[in-house]
């Protein structure tokens, strides 16, 4: 079976959420609301990198996590809190779920989802194994849990190239899913044979290799951090290819005093707190008011703020709720990418994912 012949479905990406301006006033007393309610509830937020500042801010503040989504349901884990709020998009909070079957695991929005998770839908991708068992099944963490459940190996984007240069010594055949660039760029460097599902993320996919080029002549001295689900005439451009957490140890760690960053906006606020004194510049996409459909922050994404982030305390609502069945194979592909970073030697909180 050719990937061809499958009728991908279309992803409908969503308008940017406009939440109204709230003044000072009312941002504190609108955060002292949730502070309180966190405490009634034993709850923590859990907030990804690609979020509102305020959202990760009010995180670390209250005794939660920012990080990358494996990390985010790895922190649920070590954790006494009984719920976890999870702003981020919803595979990170099945993710959780999976981790932490125990626990209540609950969103600001249910339907903030992701590109690379629209575009696999668990059925079609499931057939597309199906006609090519002799593959060994990888997945990147942005999936459903039943894509998941599907995978024989579940990767982040800072371990999928020792995972990969594994199982590729080993003499197997991998198909890949859902990043097309995460996946090609695996291949390129690590010589592995692999068959590609052809997704990709909305955001990374608008970075413009002419326009990045111009960029890079007016800021000459700056390093350009690329995130590897970028089109790979973008990553030829990198001075540095990594995950969340691998560009912003680049910004804390490199002498450079100018860093033009090809992922998420989001991501600028750990990186400001890191090197306050270092100065990002945003990688070109198409432009507000041409065809750009994320302008380098995640619609989805988007969909996590203050108010909603309340309004979940306050009703119980938007719990992740996964089939038993499901989450016991689901768990089984990243239990054994889990075991394979400890056996290795690899610092998982070190090395991020999406």
């Amino acid at each position: 079976m050719n990937i061809e012949s499958l009728k991908l479905p279309e992803i409908k990406v969503p308008e940017h959420p406009r939440w109204p301006t709230l003044s000072e006033q009312e941002k504190q007393q609108l955060k002292q609301q949730i502070r309180d309610k966190l405490h009634q509830q034993k709850a923590v937020i859990v907030a990804h990198y690609y979020t509102d500042p305020e959202l990760q801010a009010l995180a670390e503040e209250t005794g939660g996590c920012v990080a990358d989504s494996l990390e985010m349901a790895r922190f649920g884990t070590q954790q006494e809190a009984q719920t976890l709020v999870v702003c981020g998009v919803r595979f990170m909070g099945e993710t959780s779920k999976i981790l932490n079957p125990e626990k209540r695991v609950i969103m600001p929005d249910l339907n903030a989802t992701c590109s690379l998770d629209e575009g696999c839908p668990a059925d079609l991708f499931s057939t597309f194994c199906d006609a090519h068992p002799e593959h060994t099944v990888v997945v990147y963490a942005n999936t459903s849990a039943e894509v998941k459940a599907r995978s024989d190996w579940v990767v982040t984007s800072g371990i999928a190239m020792p995972i990969v240069e594994h199982l590729a010594a080993k003499g197997e055949k991998i198909l890949w899913g859902p990043d097309r660039h995460l996946g090609s760029y695996v291949q390129r460097v690590t010589g592995a044979d692999m068959l590609m599902w052809p997704g990709s993320c909305v955001v990374h996919e608008e970075f413009k290799a002419v326009a990045l080029e111009r960029i890079r002549r007016l800021h000459p001295d700056a390093a350009v951090l690329v995130h590897p689900e970028s089109p790979e005439n973008v990553i030829q451009q990198a001075d540095v290819i990594g995950s969340t957490t691998a560009l912003i140890k680049a910004v804390a760690n490199m002498d450079n005093q100018e860093f033009i960053v090809a992922t998420d906006g989001g991501i600028f606020y750990k990186m400001q707190q890191m090197a306050p004194e270092k100065t990002l510049i945003e990688a070109p996409t198409a432009g507000e008011g041409a065809t750009c459909v994320s302008c380098a922050h995640c619609p989805w994404m988007g969909m996590n703020a203050l108010q909603n982030l309340n309004q979940v305390l306050e009703s119980g609502a938007n719990q992740i709720e996964i089939d038993p069945g499901i989450r016991e194979q689901a768990v089984i592909p990243i239990q054994r990418m889990l075991d394979f970073a400890a056996h290795q030697g690899i610092g998982m909180r070190n090395k991020g994912d999406a």
